[in-house]
Parts: C-alpha cells; sequence; structure tokens
C-alpha cells in the first residue's frame, strides 16, 4: 500500500540536502516500469498542492527513492548517507542512514553519549508487510514508537498515529500545520498521547470468518452429540425388536402346533400337542372320546407360574390372556392390572389404574368386546380396554365398591355392589353417574354379583341381578316398580354367607354358608372355631336351580370353609354330564369338584400354594379351562369338552 506524502514535507528533505550539502543520488534504471509509476505519481502530487516545493531532487531523485531506497530492481542499486542535525526542542543528533543494498533500508538513532538506539527495518510494498508497519512503526522516521518517553506512541485529531517528538519538529516548523498523511488541520495542542504497548490493524473480515468458523464448530459438535443420543436409541429399538421377533416366532410356533392338534382332533386323532417350550398346549391331551367310553374327563395341569401380589383375576377368551389384579410389593405398593398372554408366560405388561382407585375388590371381563370392568375400595368403578391398556370410563362412586358384573344380555349396562349394601346400574352411553340406584334389606356389603339372563325377567325391558352378602341371597330388578331387592327364600338361614357360584348356561346356584352365633338383640357374629384363625370352619354349601322368577332349593352338604375370607367359587359347565361345582377345602388345602345337584366328590386338584384367592373357569375351543390363583402363583387346568351325542356342549 503506498503511502500519501505531504509535498510540504518533501521540499522540507530537498531543503535539508541542499543546505548540508548532501550529495546527489544516481538515477535509477528509466527503463524501470515501477520507478516511472512512481515518478509520475509524485509529479502528479506535486502539481497538485500550491505550497509544494518540488518533489525531485536537483539530480531527478525521487523522495520516495531516498525515503525507501530502489526496491523495484535488486540489480540496480543506490548507496547515500545523510546525515540531518535537528536543533529544535530536543537536544538530539539524528543519524539517518539509507542504505540500498539488498533494496532493503534502516535507519538508525544514536542518543547522548552515542549510544545506539533501537533499529527497525523497513520492509517491502506489499499488502503484509506494510500491515506491520502500520501497526508498529512511526510512519515519519520508520522507528517503533514507545510507550513513554521522547518517542511515545500519539494521535491527531484525525485518528493517524506518530511517534510524540516526530510529529511536534514536524508541527513546529514555519507554515506546518496539517497532518502529513491527511492534510487536516491540527496544532501541537491536539496531540493526544495513547497508552498501548503496540497497535495492531484488525482484520474485519477475518474476525467474521473466525466467528463463522467458530460457530459452526460448536454447530457440529451439537450435531455430533444428537447422532450420538439418536444411536443409542437405534440400538435400543433394535434390541426391543429383536426380542419381539423372538416372541412372534414363538408365538407363530405355537399356533402352527394349535392348528395342527385342531386338524388332528377333527380327524379324531387323540395324540397330545407339545409346543416349541415343551409345554402341551391347551386342552389337547385327552380323548375327546374318553367320557364317552364310561369314565369322566380330567383336569390336566397345563401351566404353572408365578405372579407375586395377584388377588383376583379372569380370562380373556377373545385375546387368550389372563388378566390379574395384584399389588406391587414395597411399602404403599401400587395397585395395577397386569396381563399374561396365554400362550407364553414371559409376555407380561402390566396397566396403570386410575388415581385413588386403592384395593381392587372385583374384576371381570366382558363377554361382549376386549373389555375388562373394576370396582374397587377407593369408591371407583372404571372400564378399561385390553387392546389398548387405556381407561374407557370411571364412575364415582357413593362408597367403596365390592363387586361388579356386565349384563350378559346388553353390552351397554353395567352393575356395582357397594358396601353400604346397595347396588347400582349404569348405562356406559351416559358418562356422568349411574342410571338407577337400589338400596338392600341390610348395610351389608354386596361381596358377589351376577347379571342373570333375561328369559327370567316376567316383564319386559327389566333386568335383573343376582347377588350375596352376609345375610344371604337377593334378586334385584331394575327398570320394574320395585324398590327393594328380593330375599331368596331361606337362604338368610343356614348361615352367614360367605360365596355364591352362578352359571348363566344351566341356572345352577351354589352358595356357601359358614355359621353364625345368635346374640342379644339382632346382633350375629360367626361362629367361632375349635381352630386357629385361617384353619377353617365347618360350614356347608346350600344347592339352588333358578327356573324362571323362582328359585328351587335341592339340597345342602358340609363343607370346611373360611372362618375368616371371602373365598371364591365357580360352576363348571360342559366338560362333564352334569354341571360341576368348584371350590377349595380349607382343611386339606385342595380344590374340590363336585357333581350338580348330587354333589358328589369328581375329583380332587391340588394348587401349588393355599390359601386360593381366586377361581374362574371359562370356554376355549374344544376345552374347559379351569384357573385356580394361590398365594402368588397361578394354575390353568384343562380338560376336553363334553360330546353328547357327538354334539359338544
Amino acid at each position: 500500500m503506498d503511502r500519501v506524502w505531504d509535498p510540504d514535507y518533501a521540499a522540507y528533505l530537498l531543503h535539508y540536502m541542499e543546505e548540508h550539502g548532501i550529495e546527489e543520488l544516481p538515477l535509477s534504471d528509466p527503463n524501470d516500469e515501477e520507478e516511472e509509476d512512481d515518478e509520475e505519481e509524485d509529479e502528479d502530487e506535486d502539481e497538485s498542492d500550491d505550497g509544494g516545493g518540488g518533489a525531485v531532487g536537483p539530480s531527478g531523485t525521487t523522495l520516495r527513492q531516498v525515503l525507501y531506497g530502489n526496491h523495484g530492481n535488486s540489480t540496480n542499486s543506490v548507496t547515500a548517507a545523510e546525515v540531518v542535525d535537528v536543533e529544535t526542542l530536543a537536544s538530539e543528533n539524528d543519524d539517518v542512514t539509507v542504505d540500498g543494498e539488498g533494496g532493503s533500508s534502516s535507519q538508525r538513532r544514536d542518543n547522548d553519549g552515542g549510544k545506539a538506539g533501537e533499529t527497525a527495518s523497513l520492509k517491502g510494498d506489499s499488502d503484509g508487510e506494510n500491515g506491520e508497519i502500520d501497526g508498529l512503526f512511526c510512519p515519519i522516521c520508520f522507528e517503533a514508537w514507545s510507550s513513554g518517553g521522547d518517542h511515545h506512541i500519539c494521535c491527531l485529531p484525525c485518528g493517524h498515529i506518530y511517534g510524540l517528538s516526530c510529529i511536534k519538529k514536524w508541527l513546529r516548523r514555519p507554515g506546518s500545520s496539517k497532518c502529513p498523511q491527511c492534510k487536516k488541520k491540527c496544532r501541537i495542542k491536539d496531540i493526544r498521547l495513547l497508552y498501548a504497548n503496540q497497535i495492531v490493524a484488525v482484520d474485519g473480515e477475518l474476525q467474521k470468518t473466525v466467528k463463522s468458523l467458530e460457530s459452526k464448530c460448536a454447530s457440529l459438535e451439537k450435531l455430533s452429540v444428537d447422532w450420538s443420543k439418536k444411536e443409542v436409541d437405534w440400538k435400543k429399538r433394535e434390541a426391543d425388536l429383536c426380542k419381539q421377533v423372538r416372541y412372534l416366532k414363538g408365538k407363530t410356533h405355537d399356533l402352527e402346533d394349535l392348528l395342527k392338534e385342531t386338524e388332528r382332533r377333527a380327524s379324531g386323532s387323540s395324540a397330545s400337542s407339545w409346543n416349541h417350550l415343551r409345554e402341551p398346549t391347551l386342552g389337547f391331551d385327552a380323548n375327546p372320546n374318553f367320557h364317552m367310553e364310561g369314565c369322566p374327563n380330567k383336569f390336566i395341569l397345563q401351566k404353572d407360574f408365578q405372579i407375586d401380589g395377584a388377588r383376583l383375576f379372569d380370562i380373556d377368551s377373545i385375546n387368550k390372556n389372563f388378566v390379574f389384579a395384584r399389588r406391587l410389593s414395597g411399602m404403599g405398593g401400587a395397585h395395577v392390572l397386569t396381563k399374561v398372554s396365554m400362550l407364553s408366560n414371559d409376555e407380561r405388561e402390566d396397566i396403570r389404574l386410575p388415581e385413588n382407585t386403592k384395593a381392587i375388590k372385583d374384576l371381570e371381563i366382558s363377554p361382549h368386546a376386549t373389555l375388562v370392568l373394576l370396582a374397587s375400595l377407593g369408591k371407583k368403578l372404571s372400564v378399561l380396554s385390553t387392546d389398548s391398556n387405556n381407561t374407557i370410563l370411571t364412575y364415582d362412586l357413593p362408597a367403596a365398591g365390592w363387586s361388579c358384573s356386565w349384563d350378559i344380555c346388553s353390552p351397554h349396562y353395567i352393575y356395582a355392589g357397594l358396601q353400604n349394601g346397595t347396588v347400582l346400574q349404569f348405562d356406559m352411553r351416559q358418562t356422568r353417574t349411574h342410571v338407577e340406584s337400589l338400596s338392600g334389606l341390610t348395610c351389608n356389603p354386596i361381596h358377589t354379583l351376577h347379571s342373570l339372563s333375561s328369559d327370567s325377567s316376567s316383564t319386559s325391558g327389566v333386568r335383573s341381578v343376582l347377588t350375596a352378602s352376609s345375610l344371604g341371597l337377593c334378586q334385584w330388578n331394575f327398570g320394574g316398580r320395585e324398590e327393594r331387592p328380593y330375599l331368596i327364600p331361606e337362604s338368610d338361614k343356614q348361615g352367614v354367607c360367605i360365596s355364591l357360584a352362578y352359571s348363566r348356561y344351566s341356572d345352577d346356584i351354589v352358595a356357601s354358608y359358614r355359621p353364625k352365633v345368635e346374640i342379644s338383640g339382632d346382633l350375629e357374629m360367626s361362629q367361632p372355631t375349635l381352630t386357629a384363625p385361617g384353619q377353617g370352619t365347618r360350614g356347608s354349601h346350600v344347592i339352588y336351580k333358578k327356573k324362571g322368577c323362582a328359585y328351587q332349593k335341592l339340597g345342602v352338604t358340609g363343607a370346611n370353609v373360611s372362618d375368616i375370607r371371602l373365598p371364591k367359587s365357580a360352576i363348571i359347565y360342559g366338560v362333564h354330564q352334569n354341571p360341576v361345582f368348584a371350590s377349595g377345602d380349607e382343611l386339606t388345602g385342595e380344590m374340590v369338584l363336585q357333581d350338580l345337584p348330587s354333589m358328589m366328590v369328581v375329583d380332587h386338584l391340588k394348587p401349588k400354594k393355599y390359601p386360593i384367592r381366586d377361581v374362574k373357569y371359562t370356554r376355549l375351543l374344544n376345552s374347559g379351562l379351569l384357573g385356580c390363583l394361590s398365594e402368588d402363583s397361578m394354575q390353568l387346568f384343562s380338560a376336553p369338552r363334553y360330546r353328547e351325542g357327538g354334539i359338544m356342549r
């Protein structure tokens, strides 16, 4: 970058050269294009300046050649020595030597005593070298400025920077009151000292580029972190997919075995089937003609697995799942539903329940859809989907729920038995509250509730349910004129009712009782036992047959029943020639199967643990499934369904 020089300054130098007899410098090569260009530029500047004293020496030497030497051609060299004695403000002797050897020049300043001063090497005219001079050297003497002393770094109001002694000498010249570079007027009092170790011009574009690159680096680092997280997620999803693939392959094998066994059974084959886990498939391990040959069908253990904290369950025959109500272990363990596949015990899924649900007292799978109905002590009646595992409806109850049931004739109606002896009817098309409420004969909790078949109602539009409380059995008619339930005759004379089993296929009813003690007044309590609590007492099973709107008592048989719990029981229909009653024996710890209505024992099933928490029966394809839930253990028994005259019940 070429500097712009004041012609007055050039005249000032030429004046000193003539005054002190400085030798004339040889002319450079006239054929040198760069020197000619420099001479033309200097001549233009001289012509444009009114106060110029001439920019060319007596021998045609330019001011640029005097200050910088010949940099254009290394073959031509200019050698000269100039000693300038300036006696102004400072008593200094400044020796200026211009050396043209090698195209370089240096200037030396000798202080008092002849000591060598600082030396600054003048650079070439390239942009990078001039940038260094601009930031570190005084443009008048070309020596490095200092942070103090006579040559202190300073600036003029126009912003140009010089050494203090140099700019003072310049401004004190007669008729010189302008900046040597921009020619703006200024005075000595306008000089401002700068306090900096060095001044370096900063490249704005370069700084922008650096900031841009730093921003890109930060962005790339963030992208790298994001991709690392995504990689971890992808690996996790890949592992989950591999696990699902293994499960689906196993399930496919099970279904293929089930299909083959179904085809064999259709062709009369009696061979048993095993799945890929070496477990017998459900309901195909017995000869379908076994009962027809004179022997009763037997329930065979098919599955036995652990299910911690389970208290109730039901069987979803549509999706081939077990649904358990259980409480998680630990203090304040949450109450959840757990689905377990009938085909693979390892496929389990917990379903969270609505808040404040508390302990579940009863649950039932819908006979119309893949829905489950829950009654809980948290005064909630909930309907959940076993497909989506989501809660569809939740009703608030006026009291804790003890029992619940679906209407077997309509998918819209559901029922809840409460702790205060009330039974509520709900229509799921009305999601706010119940549609009808009937109060019981007493305030005893309704611990069991069953929906009755439609043919049991004599009036069109009346829906009936059968319930059990400690008082006995009652029939409730919704949509009729009755405001109170109907007590089943003599059901309140047997003791304290603790269990009720009902078959909608045969209308058989079995109620279980334990004895009660009459106390003064109307108070009643269970008969104390001679054994330790929890070891059972001697009670009874009472058999009823429902015929239309009437109930016929068929008989009573003794039984070993629980003295502290409300046990569960079930009626099996379609496995034997007659219905079979399944209940637990508190003395032997077995599940006893008894023929109805004779109550003759037809089989004993030994659960893995005792006591028995729940018993459920359902039909699946050509088999009957009997589930027995004991303490943290689930057992599933199966038997082929009974054929009468070649027709399966």
